[in-house]
C-alpha cells in the first residue's frame, strides 16, 4: 500500500541534515504497528520528509509509506492493518534522491515468490557503479535513491533460493559507504551496520509475562519510548537477526572490523541528547563541549543564551565554566516543525521568527554570548544575530561548540559540496562580519574529542579535517540528485 498525499517542504535553517532513522521490532505477542509508530515518532528528528513501515506475518509482507511526518502518514486505520510478528520502520531525509513518494522507504521488492523490504540510513559512495551494473543485468529501477540499489542487489541473490543471511554476505561487501540497514522478510527481521559503523544502531529488549520482545533503533532514546532495555550497540560489520528462535548475529564482512568510525556529528547535533552512543550520554558530552570551549576562549559578557534546543546543553556547560549566567533569550515555538510553507522573499525574517522569538528584556543593553552546536551554511545564524541586536543587545559573541565544518560529507549528511560550507569560504574575521557578530569562536578538534571521553580514531571527522575513512572517487558526481533524470 502507498499513501500518495502531496506535501510541500521547506526546511528552516542551515543545520547539517542527515538521512534517516530506522527502527525495528520482533515481538509476535505484541502490537507491532504501534510499537513501530512510537519508535519512529521518537526518531522524527532524523527525517521529516517521509515515513514508512513494513510488517511480516506468515509468508506475507505488508507495507505502507507516505510523505510527511509520522503522525501525518499513519492513523488508527492504517495501524490496524499493519499487524504481524515483526516489523521495520523508517523516517527519511533525502541525501540521494529527491523528496518524492517513490523514494519513501522501506523499499519493498517481490521476485519469484520472494519478498523483502529495506530501510536505510546513510549513503553509498559507489551507487552509480552498482546501479549501472545491475541495469546491464536487466534490473529495472523505480526510484532515484541508493537504498533501492542495495535492496535490488540483495534480491538478486535472495530470489535464487539463498537465505537472507547468505544474500547479505554476498551483496553487502559490494557496497561502499556508510549505512545502517533494516531488512525484513516474511519470517525474519535483520539489522546491520557498515564495516566502519559510521551511522549508529543499537539493540534493546523487553521482558513481559515470560516473553521477550526484541528491538533495534538508530538511537537508544527510541528504546526508552517503548519501554525496552538497551542491550548493546550493533558492532561495525555485524548483522543481527531476529526470528522465532530469538536473536543471533554474524559478521558479514570478510574480517571482523577492529575500529569503528562513528560520525562525530551524532555527538554534536544529530542524535537526541537523551541517547547513548558508545556508552556516553550525549547531553553530558555536549555540556563538556561547552565547558571545553570556555577553557579555550576568554569570554567576557553579561549573559549566555543558546539557540534552542540543540545549543542548550553546550550553553549550560559554557555558562558553568565561565560563571556567566545562562538565561533563556530565545523562545522556540515547538509546534513549528521542519516542514511548513515558506514565507515570501520579502518576509525573510519571518522564517526565523516563526520558530524563535527574542526576550527583549533579557537581552537589552547586555553583552550576549550566543551558543550553538555548529555553523554550516550560516544564513540562519546571521538572522538570529539580527534578532538579538534588534532586541537591544549591546554585543553578540558567537560561541560554536564544534570546529569549523569545512569539507563535504558523502556518508549521509546533506552537505555534498564544499561551496555551501561557509567556514571553507571565509576567514574568521570575514565570517564575523558576515554574521554581524562581535566575535566568532569555535571549539578545537582536540577539545571536541576530549568532551566525548573517547579516542580520536573512533570517529569520522572528515567534514572537519578532510580525512575520509571510506575512499571517495569522483566527488563532484556525488550530489543528492545524481540519479535524477537529466
Amino acid at each position: 500500500m502507498k499513501n500518495c498525499c502531496p506535501a510541500q517542504y521547506m526546511t528552516l535553517g542551515s543545520k547539517p541534515r542527515e538521512e534517516c532513522g530506522v527502527f525495528g521490532v520482533w515481538a509476535p505477542h505484541l502490537d507491532i504497528s504501534r510499537l513501530l509508530y512510537f519508535g519512529l515518532f521518537a526518531l522524527q528528528h532524523r527525517g521529516q520528509e517521509s515515513a514508512g513501515m513494513a510488517v511480516s506475518v506468515g509468508n506475507a509482507l505488508t507495507e505502507y509509506r507516505g510523505m510527511g511526518l509520522v503522525s501525518q502518514v499513519f492513523d488508527e486505520r492504517i495501524l490496524n492493518i499493519l499487524r504481524g510478528q515483526g516489523g521495520i520502520g523508517h523516517v527519511r531525509y533525502s541525501t540521494t534522491g529527491s523528496a518524492v513518494q517513490a523514494n519513501a522507504q522501506p523499499i519493498f521488492l517481490q521476485e519469484n515468490g520472494y519478498k523483502l523490504a529495506l530501510g536505510h540510513n546513510g549513503n553509498l559512495v559507489n551507487t552509480r557503479i552498482l546501479r549501472e551494473k545491475l541495469k546491464r543485468e536487466g534490473v529495472h529501477f523505480e526510484t532515484t535513491n541508493d537504498s533501492e540499489v542495495m535492496a535490488k542487489l540483495l534480491m538478486k541473490y535472495y530470489s535464487t533460493g539463498m537465505t537472507i543471511e547468505e544474500a547479505v554476505e554476498i551483496a553487502l561487501p559490494q557496497c561502499q559507504g556508510a549505512f545502517t540497514l533494516a531488512i525484513i522478510t516474511p519470517r525474519k527481521v535483520i539489522c546491520l551496520r557498515d564495516p566502519l559503523g559510521v551511522r549508529p544502531l543499537c539493540i534493546g529488549k523487553q521482558e513481559q509475562n515470560g516473553k521477550t520482545a526484541y528491538f533495534f533503533s538508530s538511537e537508544s532514546a527510541a528504546l526508552d519510548i517503548v519501554n525496552a532495555e538497551l542491550i548493546r550497540e550493533v558492532q561495525p560489520g555485524e548483522a543481527v537477526v531476529f526470528d522465532m528462535n530469538g536473536m543471533k548475529s554474524f559478521f558479514w564482512t570478510e574480517e571482523k572490523p577492529t575500529q569503528e568510525k562513528i560520525c562525530m556529528f551524532e555527538f554534536i547535533y544529530f542524535a537526541r541528547p537523551d541517547s547513548y552512543i558508545l556508552g556516553r550520554l550525549l547531553h553530558l558530552c555536549r555540556q563538556k563541549m561547552g565547558t571545553n570551549l570556555a577553557g579555550e576562549v576568554n569570554f567576557d559578557a553579561d549573559i549566555v543564551i543558546s539557540v534552542p534546543d540543540s545549543g542548550t546543553p553546550h550553553a549550560i556547560g559554557l555558562a558553568k565554566a565561565t560563571g556567566i549566567p545562562f538565561m533563556e533569550g530565545l523562545i522556540k515555538n515547538r509546534y513549528v516543525g521542519r516542514t511548513f510553507i515558506s514565507p515570501s522573499a520579502r518576509m525573510r525574517k519571518t522564517k526565523v521568527r516563526m520558530k524563535l522569538n527574542p526576550l527583549k528584556e533579557v537581552m537589552k543593553n547586555k553583552r550576549v554570548i550566543l551558543v550553538d552546536d555548529s555553523i554550516v551554511r550560516g544564513n540562519t545564524s546571521k538572522q538570529i544575530i539580527e534578532l538579538i541586536r534588534d532586541a537591544g543587545a549591546k554585543e553578540v559573541h558567537m560561541a560554536v561548540a564544534s570546529p569549523p565544518v569545512k569539507y563535504p560529507c558523502f556518508y549521509g549528511i546533506d552537505t555534498a559540496t564544499q561551496e555551501e560550507l561557509i567556514a571553507s569560504q571565509m576567514t574568521i574575521p570575514e565570517l564575523t562580519k558576515f554574521l554581524g557578530a562581535d566575535s566568532v569562536n569555535y571549539l578545537s578538534i582536540d577539545g571536541l574529542i576530549d568532551a566525548t571521553g573517547l579516542k580520536y580514531d573512533q570517529f569520522c571527522l572528515a567534514c572537519l579535517n578532510d580525512k575520509y575513512p571510506i575512499p571517495i572517487k569522483h566527488q563532484l558526481s556525488l550530489t543528492k540528485l545524481a540519479l535524477e533524470p537529466d
